[in-house]
């Protein structure tokens, strides 16, 4: 039994991001079925970046992982705003219902509009549920409720997620099996590819494969052997289904390879134009010295 990485954490908040903005109504009918049977989705989402990052500024509670804040519209033809919060970091985090009555509440003093505020937590504790916050105080009382999805929940719930065609599900398939195998590389190679050949067998367009399979790749890390096994299974796969959409495979190795290309010739380039100062200023380099300044090339 091999190894496998820990889940990656350093850059998780990105695609996560670009999920819920390519797949936004998907979303909020995969996780919040009231919400979604009462906006008019015929009238286009604004999100809302700017107006966010201003209230994450102002918060005090240190980083935030707020997602998005998307401007909808409701059947009624009223305006509403939605604050959807995905909790990455998958642990637990004491006063994270009072961070979420915070963020609802600044929007609200700064904007006046009400906000709907939910929450996706990909933590393994089945325990820890929050989905409120408030005080009693001198008969001052403050309560905030919030829904709340755990994507842990959805392991008994497998066969329902095959079925689905809601990109959703194979965002949360995804990372069920990434953290069931998170100490066994074997079995993730064997999932991953499983979840690739899915967006297939689910008959996805080429670009939600695309965009799909970015997530998977990017979640679901594999050492490099196993990742080139799985390559070749992509590789064989699409030649026999005459689709060969994940070629991004070649793709970004191509234009990994451009890039370090440019990056060399960039090196190189420097590494002579010193050498012509050098050259200028103290008369011919001695071999020695011409051999020094050409191993700075490859540093």
């Amino acid at each position: 039994m091999m190894t496998a990485q820990p889940l990656q954490s350093d850059d998780f908040d990105s695609p996560w991001k670009n999920i819920l903005e390519w797949y936004f109504e998907e979303f909020v009918e995969f996780f919040m079925a009231e919400a979604y049977a009462d906006i008019d989705w015929r009238q286009p989402v604004e999100f809302l970046d700017k107006e966010l990052q201003q209230v994450v500024r102002d918060a005090e509670f240190g980083r935030r992982h707020v997602d998005k804040l998307a401007k909808v519209w409701r059947k009624s033809g009223q305006e509403q705003w939605v604050l959807v919060h995905i909790e990455v970091q998958g642990q637990y985090e004491a006063g994270f219902e009072e961070r979420m009555y915070t963020y609802n509440y600044r929007l609200y003093d700064r904007y006046q509009h009400k906000v709907a505020s939910f929450a996706v937590l990909s933590d393994d504790r089945a325990a820890w549920m929050p989905a409120e916050f408030g005080y009693d105080l001198w008969g001052c009382r403050v309560h905030f409720e919030f829904p709340t999805a755990k994507l842990a929940t959805y392991t008994e719930q497998w066969a329902m997620l095959e079925a689905s065609r809601n990109p959703f599900a194979v965002v949360v398939m995804a990372h069920l099996k990434t953290q069931e195998t998170q100490h066994d590389s074997q079995e993730r190679r064997f999932w991953k590819f499983y979840l690739i050949r899915h967006l297939y067998e689910r008959g996805y367009q080429r670009q939600d494969i695309l965009n799909l399979f970015h997530f998977i790749d990017w979640l679901m890390y594999l050492p490099p052997n196993l990742e080139q096994q799985l390559r070749q299974e992509v590789y064989e796969m699409e030649a026999q289904k005459l689709k060969p959409y994940i070629t991004s495979f070649e793709r970004m190795a191509m234009e990994e390879g451009r890039e370090e290309g440019r990056e060399e010739g960039r090196r190189l380039e420097a590494s002579r134009l010193l050498q012509r100062i050098l050259t200028h200023r103290f008369g011919e380099l001695s071999k020695e010295m011409q051999a020094q300044l050409a191993q700075l090339t490859i540093l």
